[in-house]
């Protein structure tokens, strides 16, 4: 006898974008999956810059987690993003599971990438603030300058920043790069 297979059908974009094989370099935006290239040097250069000096001060001061992409982040059921870092306090650690964070980190950082920076300008910078993100810096790769996001009221009111550096309120830190 034969046996049988059952072959789930994905009937939705969020079950298309859950059966995409792991390390796939896509995100959930607004119920539209987004393919990304691979981050340039720059990019990464940064990455490792910023995360090092956040990762160091938040583990010696024992104020939560900082994580680096990809992992994803589930903000409702239409928004999978993958945020290149993070920080989640230790009243939030519960919102952590087994396939990514479930909820929104305290703070993001989006380094700006040709092809993907529409999205972190825009539809992602608006997701953060609905669902509750309390600080969120964009970061231009050439000329290193940022854009400070506060939530205000549940709306993000934009400060001045210097170029080359994170002044980040919620962990009384300034990171410079």
């Amino acid at each position: 006898m034969t046996p049988e297979y059952t072959v789930h059908v994905p009937r939705t974009i969020a079950e298309v974008f859950k059966s995409l094989p792991e390390g796939t370099p896509a995100q959930l935006i607004e119920n539209n999956i987004v393919m990304e290239p691979a981050p340039t040097y720059y990019h990464q250069d940064i990455l490792m810059e910023i995360s090092t000096q956040l990762f160091n001060y938040v583990k010696k001061c024992s104020l939560g987690k900082v994580l680096v992409a990809p992992l994803d982040v589930y903000l409702g059921r239409r928004n999978v993003f993958q945020p290149d870092i993070l920080f989640i306090s230790n009243e939030r650690l519960s919102f952590i599971q087994k396939d990514g964070l479930h909820g929104a980190p305290d703070l993001v950082i989006e380094i700006l990438s040709p092809a993907t920076g529409k999205y972190d300008l825009e539809e992602k910078k608006d997701v953060y603030e609905r669902y509750g993100v309390k600080e969120y810096f964009i970061i231009e790769q050439g000329t290193h300058s940022v854009q400070s996001y506060y939530l205000v009221n549940d709306y993000f009111k934009e400060m001045e920043d210097k170029n080359g550096e994170i002044n980040s309120r919620l962990l009384n830190i300034c990171v410079h790069f």
